[in-house]
């Protein structure tokens, strides 16, 4: 029996049977350990270091300084924070000679063959400290190249986001980079005093954050946005009224020409011509929204206003805490003079804005900095990924992945079974932080090369992008106000998977996945990234060829994964051997039972496959329930009782037999209930301590042809997001057949 803790601190030794105080448990630890922490917005310049689609950051110094001379140096540098250890996977791809340094130790040197070869890539392991980490680059010009590529393996998935490392642009997000240099500086690595600070190294570091002084002589909307005649640019800030009372605040400026002023949503000057104005209103002290609409004249694009109480002038900050500026206003457009937007739609930071069929080469707009090329970007900056499939200790708040998608869906079938409207708009509050930023962030990769959130969903090619968050997505639609742009997502979703995916001659779905090491293979955990996804659609839409495909998918699956002799799956079948792998791994088929069962719950009774997938349903959990350990649970390995005993696994078996026997589809009922129970019993002794904390959820998997890489390979996680979410389902399946029976709770 695997133990992760002393029997005195498991959750039965706290709460014994009582499941509603273990749901509770289970999902206020969560909430708690995960706060709402939305993305970071920060000051990100686009005249700096883009990303490639594949998310390494573009250091091509010879495009940026096309008169550079062979043998001349260029560095880089930036910071990258870690919240606590992380290994990671770095790629370098070499334009010319490279080195690479880590918190001042030199970790990569190009080859010859690195620099020569227009695909080399070279893959690094490093370790991430916990806490602030130093890259720095030392580049030399060749008539070939000059520069590099570099960024995280899978960035989609291991995100890195890199820091402006200087204090004169703290905060800032991207690399800094150099000018070519005659000269190596740093001829042992980077020297600390010489960086120190920007200016200490002698050399102009770029990008540029200050307007030359011709820029800085044209008016301030010209400057940033050219000059437009007739068209719109919205300016936003913060106006803080700091004394008590009622007080008296004056508007005053000047516009060059049609000008609109709204305070917390009320005009408060409306001129028709270019001019001076001025208006006085009373405020009581507090924060309000000042959005200024400035249209542009023929000859010029400006305006000023200075905002005072009572003679002393007015605090104004920017709307959004924007990271790495001083600055105190933000700047939308060109937009359309026929714009129909109101206050409502301009006063926001989740949506771009489009700027009229005129300027359709650049179709959308958001919002940027009086600063040369500075955008504002929202980031995902909460627990990032390492290589060994976990996250930091940070929130998981506005991340959008598949573990996440078996989370949120736990804590909402938990908050409803317990009536929790906390806990349900938490969940809930996690989906639309990804789902109203869709739109931003198809912009933000258009813009950036990479997007900087819902990396995931963006960069859609595979089923673990899009199926399990998907369908947590929908299984919250309700609860989101029937929100459009969850319907949009989903189409997209749906679209994904019916037409778009890859397949098997026989319809199949698998993995094509050319140059991995999962190329050419199907695994079972993709019954759980598809069907239940493709089970909502149908709900929402009346798409029967989603059900359809939902219903196939198990058919097919089972031909080639399903080990008949013993009733269980493979987890994986290899195409380029032609044969599976033959290892029951328990999560994979505890996937595959847990799917089924949302598949079954969807079938109508006269589907032409209905009475086939019960059966094979039926089989499936005849297997299992011959491997239930004494101890409830099952093991990593299902044949292998030398296998440590998992709990992932075991809480999808619990969870789905407990609904068997609620909806009535199996064969011996009262063999599964009181396997559901002993299962259910089993994690509270075992799995959940009487903190709420998860034990004994292995890692997220690859595969292989041998049980070993399952049992010893792939250790085991604390609190990992593969197993909170369905212990919490699996807990409330146990309390609604306890209920359906008639047993206490």
């Amino acid at each position: 029996m695997s133990t992760y803790f002393d029997a005195e601190e498991s959750a039965f030794a706290r709460f014994g049977h009582d499941d509603r105080a273990v749901l509770q448990l289970l999902a206020d630890r969560y909430k708690g350990a995960n706060p709402s922490v939305p993305f970071t917005f920060r000051t990100f310049y686009r005249s700096g270091v883009l990303q490639t689609k594949d998310g390494l950051y573009d250091i091509d110094l010879k495009a940026k300084f096309p008169a550079a001379k062979a043998g001349q140096y260029g560095y880089a540098y930036a910071n990258v924070w870690s919240d606590s250890e992380r290994n990671l996977d770095l790629l370098v791809a070499c334009y010319g000679p490279v080195q690479l340094y880590l918190n001042g130790e030199m970790v990569f040197r190009s080859s010859v063959i690195d620099e020569i070869k227009p695909d080399a890539e070279v893959k690094l392991n490093v370790n991430f400290n916990k806490g602030w980490n130093r890259l720095f680059l030392k580049m030399k010009s060749t008539t070939a190249g000059f520069g590099c590529r570099i960024g995280a393996d899978e960035a989609k998935v291991r995100i890195l986001n890199v820091l402006s490392p200087f204090p004169e642009r703290a905060g800032q997000s991207g690399w800094v980079y150099t000018a070519p240099a005659d000269a190596d500086l740093f001829t042992d690595g980077p020297d600390e005093s010489l960086l120190a600070a920007e200016g200490s190294s002698g050399l102009a570091w770029h990008p540029v954050q200050t307007w030359d002084a011709e820029r800085l002589r044209q008016p301030s909307l010209e400057r940033m946005f050219g000059l437009h005649p007739g068209k719109l640019a919205y300016a936003w800030t913060k106006l803080n009224q700091e004394k008590l009372g009622a007080q008296s605040v004056v508007l005053e400026g000047e516009t060059d020409g049609p000008l609109t002023v709204w305070v917390d949503g009320t005009i408060a000057v409306e001129r028709e011509h270019a001019g001076r104005f001025r208006h006085e209103l009373r405020l009581a002290a507090g924060s309000y929204d000042l959005l200024v609409r400035s249209s542009c004249a023929e000859q010029s694009w400006d305006f000023t206003l200075a905002v005072s109480c009572e003679g002393t002038p007015c605090r104004l900050a920017l709307p959004v805490a924007v990271k790495g500026t001083e600055e105190r206003w933000l700047y939308v457009g060109p937009l359309d003079s026929q714009s129909t937007l109101g206050y409502e739609d301009i006063v926001r930071t989740d949506r771009v804005y489009p700027v009229g069929a005129e300027l359709a080469a650049n179709d959308h707009v958001y919002w940027r900095l009086d600063q040369p090329e500075a955008w504002i970007r929202p980031i995902y900056e909460n627990a990032m990924l390492s290589n060994k499939w976990t996250v930091g200790s940070v929130t998981n708040f506005a991340r959008w992945d598949y573990p996440l998608g078996v989370t949120v869906y736990g804590l909402l079938q938990s908050s409803r079974w317990l009536e929790r409207l906390d806990l349900t708009s938490y969940a809930v509050s996690h989906v639309q932080a990804c789902t109203r930023m869709y739109e931003y962030a198809l912009w933000d990769r258009e813009q950036y090369g990479f997007p900087a959130i819902n990396q995931q969903l963006v960069l859609m090619r595979m089923l673990d992008n899009c199926g399990s968050f998907g369908s947590a997505m929908l299984e919250a639609y309700s609860e989101c106000g029937e929100d459009a742009t969850i319907v949009g997502i989903a189409e997209q979703i749906a679209d994904f998977m019916l037409n778009r995916l890859e397949r098997k001659a026989d319809g199949a779905f698998y993995r094509e996945c050319p140059g991995e090491y999962s190329a050419n293979t199907m695994w079972a955990d993709d019954l759980y990234m598809s069907t239940p996804f493709l089970c909502r659609y149908y709900r929402l839409t009346g798409s029967k060829p989603a059900l359809d495909e939902a219903a196939k998918q198990f058919l097919l699956f089972r031909n080639y994964l399903y080990m008949p002799e013993q009733q269980i799956m493979s987890h994986v079948y290899d195409f380029k051997h032609g044969v599976a792998t033959g290892i029951p791994w328990g999560r994979g088929n505890g996937w595959t039972l847990f799917s089924l069962t949302e598949v079954l719950e969807t079938l109508p009774s006269d589907h032409p496959v209905r009475a086939e997938l019960l059966a094979f349903f039926n089989e499936l959990c005849q297997g299992y329930a011959a491997l239930q350990a004494d101890s409830g649970l099952w093991h990593q390995v299902l044949n292998d009782p030398n296998a440590y005993e998992e709990a992932s696994c075991s809480a999808m078996f619990a969870y789905a037999f407990a609904r068997g026997v609620r909806f009535g589809w199996l064969e011996e009922p009262d063999r599964y209930m009181q396997a559901a129970f002993k299962a259910w019993s089993g994690l509270l002794n075992l799995a959940i301590d009487r903190h709420g904390n998860v034990h004994g959820v292995c890692s997220g998997s690859r595969f292989a042809f041998h049980a070993d890489y399952y049992k010893y390979d792939l250790r085991t996680v604390t609190n990992d997001n593969h197993g909170i979410g369905i212990m919490m389902l699996a807990g409330t399946e146990v309390a609604k057949l306890k209920h359906a029976l008639g047993q206490s709770l």
